[in-house]
């Protein structure tokens, strides 16, 4: 009896799509239990023929996007819990297992795993230890708010009831948190088990594209916060820390620039800098028990982030501002 199906979209994802069927095909849990479903969101590589040389359900669709892929995924599925992961993930054995652990529990409606990484770049490392600070706020929590689509699962009842991911996100980018928030809203029960882990292929590893991935995060969420302004205060997955570095980073760099007219400005501008600073710490702290290099580094990456996810933030208002179609989500370009 199929208990849980397994939803992978993939778009030209030739290069990991095999690594990531072969581990959810070793999984500890019987494979009678469990199938896996490939929707191939229009791909023009070789995606397709390697999917179906494995014992999966392979679909194709013309490219619309992840979350129309994951549901077109959900409205195939025949298991009752829906489990979602990435192309470009590799899951450990126990993977499955560990993310169905939780449902014995009747009201637990949804479940967030865990990523891992063997990169060893810099900006991989750092973004990793980014998630291993995000997963320890979430240890915390009895019940969490945010579910990622890298290793998240759903009674598919649950899903289903909630009108799935919202089609009008054309990107991978706060499809997960929009749906997270609004069963959140609705008083569902989610949960972390960091033993159920993921290992992700593809971590940023340059700065630049690490920026740049934090720019459309700050613009998506933006899209998101509109819809639920509540979640912009707290969250359980937002470190509140973020907010005070984009704050002190922008407001330092405005005084900065106000100084060449009004030069008590420049106080202002240092007494920021050094909030900033001081709020990095912490992070600084915790990184280097992990890496010395990226603790070293760190309060130049958390710069670089709080810099991209505030301008992604401005970009959503400019944009706002040129475009008053309130109800349709606009990419960046």
């Amino acid at each position: 009896m199929i208990k849980a199906s397994v939803v992978v979209p993939a778009y030209n994802s030739e290069k990991t799509i095999a690594r990531s069927i072969d581990a959810l095909l070793r999984q500890t849990c019987p494979v009678d239990t469990y199938e896996v479903i490939v929707i191939d969101d229009g791909s023009t590589d070789a995606t397709a023929e390697i999917a179906m040389s494995y014992p999966v359900r392979y679909y194709h669709k013309q490219n619309g996007g992840p979350a129309s892929a994951r549901n077109m995924g959900v409205q195939e599925a025949t298991g009752e819990i829906i489990l979602f992961t990435d192309a470009d993930c590799v899951a450990t054995e126990t993977w499955i297992e560990e993310m169905l652990r939780p449902f014995t529990d009747p009201h637990v409606s949804a479940v967030k795993g865990a990523y891992r990484t063997n990169q060893r770049q810099l900006t991989a490392i750092f973004a990793q230890v980014e998630f291993e600070e995000r997963f320890a706020m979430l240890r915390k929590s009895a019940s969490i708010d945010m579910i990622d689509t890298y290793a998240a699962a759903f009674r598919k009842s649950v899903f289903t009831g909630a009108g799935g991911f919202d089609e009008s996100f054309p990107v991978a980018n706060n499809e997960d948190t929009d749906l997270s928030y609004k069963l959140s809203a609705a008083g569902h029960k989610m949960v972390f088990n960091g033993n159920a882990i993921v290992y992700h292929l593809n971590h940023p590893a340059s700065v630049g594209r690490y920026g740049r991935i934090k720019f459309l995060r700050g613009y998506w969420r933006m899209v998101v916060y509109k819809r639920y302004p509540d979640k912009m205060i707290k969250d359980t997955y937002t470190p509140q820390s973020l907010k005070i570095q984009i704050l002190t980073l922008f407001g330092g760099a405005f005084f900065l620039a106000l100084s060449a007219f009004i030069h008590t400005a420049s106080y202002a501008s240092l007494l920021l800098l050094i909030i900033f600073l001081l709020s990095t710490a912490r992070f600084a702290a915790f990184a280097f028990k992990v890496d010395k290099a990226v603790g070293l580094t760190s309060p130049f990456f958390i710069a670089l982030r709080a810099a991209s996810i505030g301008l992604g933030v401005l970009y959503y208002f400019v944009s706002a501002s040129k475009c008053r179609c309130n109800d349709k989500v606009r990419r960046p370009q």
